[in-house]
C-alpha cells in the first residue's frame, strides 16, 4: 500500500446512460472523443490518468494549479461542436494505492464535488482555491458549503468562471445537494420615530450590521441593496429567504428621540418563523456602536460561528468616536444610494462628517464615491472634483488600509481622471481581494475597466454576473451589466438586463436609460423614443435622458423635434453644467460635426468621465468615429490594449 498527496480530478459525461439507450453509436463516439481530449491535455499539464470508469475518469496532478488549468483547457475543447456535456470536480488530498484499488478521502471528496457540478462546469474545493487564489487569470465564484456523502465536515465549494465555462445559476442549484452554509439577510430597520426624516438612521443601523457581518468568512450575508428591496413591504420571510438564498433574517425597529434610542432586533429562521433570538435596547445615542456590536455578536453566537481575533477587532472598532459625525455619514450614504440629485446632498453630508472628524475613514470613502458618481451623472465637472476624490480615497486608505470601498473609488479615479489604466486595474483588484463579496467592485471593474477600457466584453459580463450573484435584487448592478452588454453590441441581452432592473426599481434611472439605448441599438426607434420620453418625465428632464432622446429621434428621422431638445440643452448650459461628451454625440447625430468636435475638446478639458464611455459605445455615429480629430483625441487618452 502506498499513499500520495495530490490534486485529484474527476470527470464524467452528463446524460451518458440515457444517450446509450437512445443512440449507442453516438454515445460511444462522444466517449471516445472525451477520452482523446483527456489523453492529450492531462499529460501536457503534468498529470496522469489513473482510472477510466464508463463515461468518466480519475486523474492526479502534482499541483492544484496544473489540475485547474487542465480542466479549463478540457472544457474549452469539449464545448466545440459536437459538444460533450461533461462536469469536472477537483480536490487536493490523499490517494491510497493498494494492488488494483485506488481510494482515500481525497478521492471521495473529489468525486462528490464532481457530482455537484453542471455540464460545462468545473467545481473546486476550498483547498484547491487556497492554492490558486493568487493567480488573477483564474476567475472563481464561491458557491457555498456543502454536506457531502461520507464526508464528516462540510466542504466549501468554488466554481471556475473563466471564459467558456458554465457557472451554476441561482435557478440551477448544485445537483440537489443540501447546502449547510450559514446565511443571513439583514432587513432595514423600521423607523418608529415621529420624524420620517430619521429614516436614514434606521437604514444606517442595518447597513452597519451588514458591513460587520460581511467580514466573517463562514457567513454568507445578503448584500445591502438586495436586502433593502424588501423595505416597507409586508412580505413573508420565507419569500425573503428564497429570493436571497438565506436561512435566517434579522429584522428590527428604531425609535430615536433626541439623544435616546430604543432598538429592537430579532433573528428569525425563515423556514419555520421561529425566533432564534430577540432583544430590546434602551440606550443613549453614545451607545450606538455598542448596540451594533452586541447585535452582531448575538447573531454569531446563535448561528454558532467561531470568531477569530481579527473578527472581534472589527466588531469592537468604532468607525468614529463622534456620534454627530456618524449621523452625518449615515445621511450621506442614505442620499447617495438614492442617486439622482440626491447625490449632491450625499456629498454635502460626507463633507460635514469629515469636517467634524477628519479621521473618519468611512466618510472619506463615501465622499470619494459621491464625487465619482456625481461627475458621471453630469452634476459636476470632473476636473472640479478630481483632486478631492483622490485625496479622500487615499486618506481613507491611510486611515484604514483594509477598506475595500476606498480602493474601488481609487480605481475609478485613476481611470476617469488620470487615464492610468494599470493603477485603475490594480486598485479594482485590490478592492475585490479585500472583500470578494463587495458587489460594486465587481460591477465597476467589469463595466468601467473591462468593457469601457479594454473592450473585453466577455470578462466584463462575467464580473457583472458576479456582482448580480452577490446583489440579485439590485437594479444598479443589473444596469451596470446592461452597460457592458450595450458596449459589446449585445442589445437583446442588454435590454433584458435593463428591464430586470426596472422590475426591481420602477424609478431606476440607469435601467430606463439603458433600455432606451438598447432599443435604439436594435433599430426599434419608436419604442426607444417612447421609453426615453417616459424617462424624461420621471427624471425631472435629466440631461442624459434628453441627449439619448435626441439620438433616437435623429435615428428615426425626426430632426426638428431633436433640434428643439438640443436648444433646450444649450439654453440650460448657460446656468448649469451640461456634459460636453454626450452633447458632442447629439451634435454629431444632427450633422453638426464641427460643434461636436469642439464639445469633445471641452469634454477632455473638463475631464468628463463620459468621454471614456463614448469610446466603446456603439451609439456614437460613424461620422464622428471616422473623423481624424476624434481619433487623435481618443489616442491621447490611451486606452489599454
Amino acid at each position: 500500500m502506498t499513499r500520495q498527496l495530490a490534486a485529484i480530478m474527476f470527470t464524467d459525461i452528463v446524460g451518458y446512460t440515457a444517450l446509450m439507450q437512445q443512440d449507442e453509436q453516438l454515445a460511444k463516439e462522444l466517449r471516445d472523443r472525451h477520452r482523446l481530449v483527456l489523453q492529450k491535455e492531462i499529460p501536457e499539464h503534468r498529470g496522469k490518468i489513473l482510472q477510466y470508469y464508463g463515461d468518466g475518469t480519475l486523474s492526479v496532478f502534482d499541483s492544484a494549479l496544473d489540475a485547474v488549468q487542465c480542466s479549463i483547457a478540457i472544457q474549452k475543447q469539449l464545448q466545440v461542436a459536437p459538444s460533450i456535456p461533461i462536469r469536472i470536480g477537483i480536490h487536493t488530498g490523499d490517494i491510497v494505492y493498494e494492488e488494483n484499488d485506488i481510494y482515500g478521502d481525497g478521492v471521495n471528496v473529489s468525486s462528490r464535488i464532481q457530482s455537484l457540478s453542471v455540464p460545462g462546469g468545473v467545481l473546486i474545493s476550498e483547498k484547491v482555491y487556497d492554492d490558486i487564489k493568487n493567480h488573477p487569470e483564474i476567475i472563481t465564484i464561491p458557491m457555498g458549503s456543502f454536506e457531502l456523502k461520507n464526508v464528516k465536515k462540510p466542504v466549501e465549494v468554488f466554481a471556475l468562471a473563466n471564459e467558456g465555462l458554465k457557472v451554476p445559476s441561482e435557478q440551477e442549484p448544485l445537483a440537489g445537494n443540501f447546502s449547510s452554509e450559514v446565511s443571513i439577510a439583514v432587513l432595514p430597520f423600521v423607523n418608529m420615530s415621529n420624524d420620517p426624516e430619521q429614516e436614514y438612521f434606521s437604514d444606517g443601523m442595518a447597513e452597519e450590521i451588514i458591513n460587520s457581518l460581511a467580514h466573517l468568512e463562514k457567513l454568507k450575508v445578503a448584500g445591502r441593496t438586495s436586502s433593502f428591496q424588501f423595505k416597507g413591504k409586508n412580505i413573508d420571510l420565507r419569500q425573503v429567504g428564497e429570493q436571497l438564498g438565506v436561512k435566517t433574517v434579522l429584522e428590527g425597529s428604531i425609535r430615536k428621540q433626541g439623544n435616546r434610542l430604543r432598538v429592537t432586533a430579532q433573528l428569525v429562521n425563515v423556514h419555520d418563523g421561529f425566533h432564534l433570538w430577540s432583544e430590546r435596547y434602551d440606550r443613549d445615542m453614545d451607545d450606538i456602536f455598542a448596540i451594533q456590536d452586541q447585535i452582531a455578536l448575538a447573531i454569531t453566537e446563535k448561528l454558532k460561528i467561531t470568531l477569530l481575533e481579527k473578527d472581534r477587532e472589527i466588531f469592537h472598532k468604532a468607525p468614529t468616536q463622534n456620534t454627530e459625525a456618524y449621523e452625518l455619514y449615515l445621511k450621506g450614504r442614505f442620499y447617495l444610494s438614492r442617486r439622482g440629485r440626491f447625490i449632491l446632498a450625499g456629498m454635502q453630508y460626507f463633507e460635514q462628517a469629515i469636517g467634524i472628524d477628519p479621521n473618519f475613514a468611512l466618510a472619506h470613502a463615501g465622499y470619494a464615491d459621491a464625487c465619482g458618481v456625481a461627475a458621471v451623472y453630469g452634476f459636476v465637472r470632473g476636473k472640479d472634483v478630481k483632486s478631492r476624490m483622490k485625496q479622500s480615497a487615499e486618506k481613507a486608505i491611510a486611515l484604514n488600509s483594509t477598506l475595500c470601498e476606498a480602493y474601488c473609488s481609487l480605481g475609478t479615479y485613476y481611470e476617469y481622471y488620470e487615464r492610468n489604466w494599470e493603477e485603475a486595474k490594480k486598485n479594482f483588484l485590490r478592492s475585490i481581494e479585500l472583500n470578494p463579496g463587495y458587489a460594486q467592485a465587481h460591477s465597476w471593474y467589469g463595466m468601467l475597466y473591462k468593457a469601457f477600457g479594454e473592450g473585453n466584453f466577455e470578462e466584463a459580463e462575467r464580473e457583472g454576473q458576479i456582482g448580480i450573484k452577490l446583489e440579485p435584487l439590485s437594479a444598479i448592478d443589473h444596469a451596470d451589466l446592461a452597460w457592458s452588454r450595450v458596449a459589446g453590441s449585445k442589445f437583446e441581452d442588454a435590454l433584458a438586463e435593463a428591464r430586470t432592473g426596472i422590475e426591481l426599481d420602477a424609478n431606476s434611472f440607469l435601467s430606463h436609460w439603458l433600455a432606451g439605448i438598447a432599443l435604439l441599438g436594435l433599430g426599434r426607434y419608436e419604442e426607444s423614443i417612447s421609453s426615453l420620453k417616459h424617462l424624461i418625465k420621471i427624471s425631472d428632464r435629466h440631461q442624459h435622458s434628453i441627449n439619448a432622446l435626441i439620438w433616437a429621434l435623429c435615428a428615426n428621422g425626426k430632426f426638428d423635434e431633436a433640434r428643439t431638445l438640443m436648444n433646450e440643452l444649450l439654453e440650460r448650459s448657460k446656468t448649469e453644467y451640461i456634459s460636453q461628451a454626450f452633447l458632442a454625440v447629439s451634435h454629431a447625430y444632427l450633422g453638426n460635426l464641427n460643434f461636436a468636435l469642439d464639445h469633445l475638446e471641452q469634454a477632455n478639458e473638463d475631464l468628463d468621465p463620459l468621454l471614456i464611455v463614448n469610446y466603446r459605445m456603439p451609439f456614437v455615429p460613424q461620422s464622428l468615429r471616422n473623423n481624424k480629430q476624434y481619433q487623435n483625441l481618443m489616442g491621447i487618452i490611451g486606452f489599454p490594449k
